[in-house]
């Protein structure tokens, strides 16, 4: 495993900005109200062609009335416990604080490589307020300013000297994000599948605020499950830290394989939460409903298929994604969802040759021709799979804006059911013909055609 280094510190002293600037992301939130990261944040790095994982944490310090101060303590200290070495960040321009001294006692009895860090430190001429940070009985206190790269350099030279060599080889890994409105338990689920609590749970909405990142092994295969804040609607949005967390909630479905939309399933399926999957579609991700709190509904032989005929009824666009029925806070079925994923991710991920994909198309037009345009045969001449993740199709056409959406739909489900691509979205583009290719007629078509030919009206001649 690549080695874990730690950003840990009291509150606002700028770890989520060094978080950021180490891997070269914006998937930390930056903002000068302390207590904006609570979860811990995980993102991959490198240095001197040395790969290593950063973890953000929250402040270790919380405001007297925040709520959540143990539970980020908590996570602190697990994430201290799991690393190989850790960065603890300290403010130049605030001085010296009680917090630090506590953090700084904390690490001594842990064991752990430390790098003392003051931050907010912009150039040489500021370095005298180094001085005061020396009375915690320190050996070596960095300069750094985590905006500006000022003294990154001989931090990172410093911190990479201390890791083992590396000699494991790089793993595919399948990225889920977790998706769906405020408290319908994703950060609970999250925490079942990884098997320890990772990311604070509470019933307060708007508890999570980053989209976090968790890795884990299961039956050889790597997955990044990635925990997104609830996504509301625009009109009840009106804080300026949410926004942009459901903004990074938004993107984080740019970047999975395989999206999982919860549904709180005691509440019923609500119109948010269709919004929620319309997001997901747009981005052209696989998709897998989960129906969670299912131990609380009331059920009967026919509960499923009912919730079932609803969801697809509201979201016709995902007939597709497959349905599960699951209790994150009892782990009924949680199991399931990782050989599910990778069904669904399997078919994202297909290629299908192209020979294939035109005896495809060529029997599909067998079966049921195409109309014609201005007394003119709609011909298709070729195809070929442009891309996969998900799986798209480009199809050459004499007349691509006359091809009726009803019969690009008949080829769409044809290329489904024959390529076996029921659980994934698929794209068709159609484009002007490009080649001499044609797709062939059968004697029957040609027989058809001259019979048609034959049985004409001739025109009258002047």
């Amino acid at each position: 495993m690549k080695p874990i280094v730690a950003l840990v510190g009291r509150p606002n002293v700028g770890k989520s900005t060094l978080f950021n600037r180490l891997t070269r992301t914006r998937d930390a939130l930056v903002d000068d109200f302390p207590g904006v990261t609570r979860d811990r944040n995980y993102g991959d790095a490198e240095w001197d062609e040395v790969p290593f994982t950063v973890v953000d944490t929250g402040g270790f310090a919380g405001q007297v009335d925040d709520s959540f101060a143990d539970a980020i303590r908590q996570q602190v200290f697990q994430a201290i416990e799991d690393a190989d070495a850790v960065i603890m960040m300290m403010d130049g321009k605030y001085g010296l604080s009680p917090f630090d001294r506590d953090i700084v006692d904390r690490l001594r009895d842990a064991g752990k490589t430390v790098f003392y860090v003051v931050n907010k430190i912009d150039g040489p001429e500021q370095e005298n307020a180094l001085v005061d940070f020396y009375r915690l009985g320190l050996e070596k206190v960095y300069p750094l300013s985590a905006e500006h790269r000022y003294g990154l350099v001989d931090l990172l030279d410093a911190l990479v000297k201390t890791f083992p060599p590396s000699t494991d080889a790089p793993r595919d890994e399948i990225k889920i994000a977790v998706v769906g409105r405020p408290n319908v338990g994703k950060s609970s689920l999250i925490n079942r599948l990884i098997g320890q609590p990772r990311h604070l749970v509470s019933d307060i909405p708007g508890t999570t605020r980053d989209a976090v990142d968790s890795v884990l092994t299961h039956h050889g295969q790597q997955y990044r499950l990635i925990d997104t804040a609830g996504i509301r609607r625009k009109g009840k949005v009106s804080q300026k830290l949410e926004k942009f967390s459901i903004m990074k909630a938004l993107r984080s479905l740019d970047r999975c394989d395989v999206a999982l939309i919860l549904i709180d399933a005691s509440e019923g399926i609500t119109d948010q939460d269709i919004s929620v999957a319309g997001y997901a579609y747009d981005r052209g991700c696989g998709c897998i409903f989960l129906l969670n709190k299912w131990d609380l509904v009331e059920k009967d032989h026919r509960t499923v298929k009912a919730y079932n005929e609803r969801l697809h009824m509201e979201a016709k666009f995902l007939t597709f994604a497959p349905v599960m029925t699951i209790s994150a806070l009892t782990g009924q079925r949680l199991q399931r969802i990782f050989q599910l994923v990778k069904e669904v991710y399997e078919q994202y991920a297909a290629r299908i040759p192209t020979g294939r994909v035109n005896r495809i198309l060529e029997q599909a037009m067998k079966d049921n021709e195409p109309s014609l345009h201005r007394g003119r045969r709609i011909k298709f001449y070729y195809a070929t799979q442009a891309s996969s993740q998900p799986p798209t199709f480009i199809l050459f056409v004499n007349y691509p804006e006359a091809v009726h959406f009803s019969y690009r739909r008949y080829l769409l489900n044809q290329i489904r059911s024959a390529a076996g691509l029921d659980k994934t979205p698929v794209r068709l583009l159609l484009r002007q013909r490009s080649g001499r290719l044609e797709f062939k007629d059968t004697p029957a078509q040609r027989e058809k055609r001259r019979a048609e030919k034959k049985h004409r009206t001739p025109s009258k001649r002047r």
